[in-house]
Order: C-alpha cells, then structure tokens, then sequence
C-alpha cells in the first residue's frame, strides 16, 4: 500500500485484476517473469505521479506516446501475478470518459480540440491493431461504484489507520480469487433480475461480469479504495462497511424482504453520496 506523499492525491477508486504469469503469452510472460524478480517494483502512487507529469506541458499529453511496461505484482497461493498498468489504454478510454461527462467550453480549456482529434485517431489505428485490448485496472472518480462491492465479503477487508505522524497514508482495500468474485456477481445478478427492473445496476453488473471474463480464473481480484480515503475521515474509514452493506441487500433481496434491502441501500447511498457532494464543495 502507498506511502505518504506530498502530492495532491486525485480522489479516485481502482478495481484491479492480478492474473498468473501463466496468463501471458511470451514474450510478455518473460518480461513480467523478470520484472516481478525486481528488489522493488513501483507503487500506485509512482504510477499516479508519471501520469500527473503528462498533464504539466502545454499542450497537456492525455495520452502517452508509449505504453507503459509496468505492472502492480503481487502473491496468490504462493502463484506470481501481475497487474499490467496500460496507462496509454487507459488514457484512451478516460479522455473518452471525459468528453461525455465535461461541457464542452470546460473540456475545450483543459484539452484543446485539436489535442482531443489526435488522440482520438491515433485510438482508431490502434483499436485496428488490437482489437481484443481490455485493461486490467478500472477507474472511478469520487466513489466505488456499487456493483464492485458485489464482488467482495466483509472479511476480505484490510484497513490500515493513520498513525499520528506516521509514514505511511491510511489505506482501504478488499481482495479475493477471480472464481470468488465471479460466483459473487453471478448471485447478485440473479436477485436483481428477480427483484427489481432491469436498470442501472443491473447493466453495471453485467459490464463488470463481461470484463471479469476476460481474465484467468485464477487471478485476483482487488478493490482499492486509493486517493478516496482522504475524502474520508479516519472514523469514517474505520466504520466503512460497503461490502457487508451491499451483501446483506442482496441477502434481504432472495429473501424477499425489500423493506430489509431498502434500509442497506440507503446506509449504503447516503455514505457515498456525501464523499460525492464533496467533488463540488469550494
């Protein structure tokens, strides 16, 4: 987990999937072989601050020239596993994000047109070439959304507090095995099917359930909660129980108990929607 940094901290979530070397076809297995044998491998917040570094030049860079060979390693079952960051992917499909969500005049004073016509070509050409691209690592911005948490339990939890003049940041996070994750969503999916109309929700779950496909069964999954918890209190971190939220809706839902499942979706919503008020507070 990070270390403190002086570095303003954007106020973003990652759902990240580590898959065995195995998943790799050579070369790449090689190179993620040797890089994970690494004395040290760089953290998020190394990766946060390489993509800040893009955005200082004028023009801004949204996108980089190159993908990056990096990746976030990690242990399963004693198994290597890797996170690849694709940050130039990612670049591509967040300016996509963006230009759907920011007005136009905003959007034209972050990132000129002619900067947003560039990227958006060279994106074209290189979905031509690589059609079957997905990235291992998706972002949201002042929240987790609802339906990764379908994907975890309450005892897959690690908290870290702050410590009074300590080293490192607070940290929140859940794990589990790719095959946990899938029969998770899987169930979650059924009780919204058979309780309520299709929706939202419903289409989130089944994005996520298609993405998570993609991948080895035998990867991890992880829910980070990354620069979102200073958006959020230590109290508020220590209380946090969003999973165990979401999981007792889905068990009132196949009970048949909706007045139960309104009563965790509301616990649920009103935490998140304060740490959303936020992104507009001055």
């Amino acid at each position: 987990m990070p270390a403190v940094s002086a570095l303003l901290v954007p106020y973003a979530s990652y759902l990240r999937v580590y898959e065995p070397l195995a998943a790799f076809p050579e070369p790449e297995r090689s190179h993620w072989a040797r890089y994970a044998a690494r004395e040290r491998t760089p953290t998020a917040q190394d990766e946060l601050r390489r993509s800040l570094a893009d955005l200082l030049p004028t023009p801004p860079v949204p996108v980089p020239v190159h993908e990056s060979a990096d990746a976030f390693v990690t242990e399963l079952d004693g198994v290597v596993c890797v996170c690849p960051w694709r940050t130039r992917l990612r670049g591509w499909l967040a300016l996509e994000s963006l230009i759907d969500n920011l007005p136009e005049p905003l959007l034209d004073a972050v990132l000129p047109p002619v900067v947003r016509g560039q990227a958006a070509a060279d994106f074209e050409q290189w979905r031509e070439r690589n059609p079957d691209a997905r990235p291992w690592i998706r972002t949201a911005v002042w929240q987790v959304p609802v339906r990764w948490f379908t994907l975890f339990a309450d005892d897959e939890r690690e908290y870290r507090a702050q410590e009074p003049d300590g080293p490192t940041a607070p940290a929140l996070r859940y794990r589990t095995p790719m095959v946990q994750a899938r029969r998770r969503l899987a169930r979650a999916l059924k009780a919204l099917r058979e309780s309520v109309d299709e929706g939202p929700l419903i289409e989130g779950l089944i994005d996520v359930g298609r993405w998570l496909e993609e991948f080895h069964p035998r990867s991890l999954v992880e829910l980070d909660y990354g620069g979102l918890v200073h958006a959020l209190t230590g109290p508020q971190l220590a209380d946090d129980r969003s999973a165990a939220d979401v999981a007792a809706g889905i068990a009132a839902l196949r009970a048949g108990d909706g007045e139960a499942a309104g009563v965790a979706y509301e616990r649920l919503a009103e935490r998140w929607r304060a740490v959303r008020d936020r992104q507009f507070a001055n």
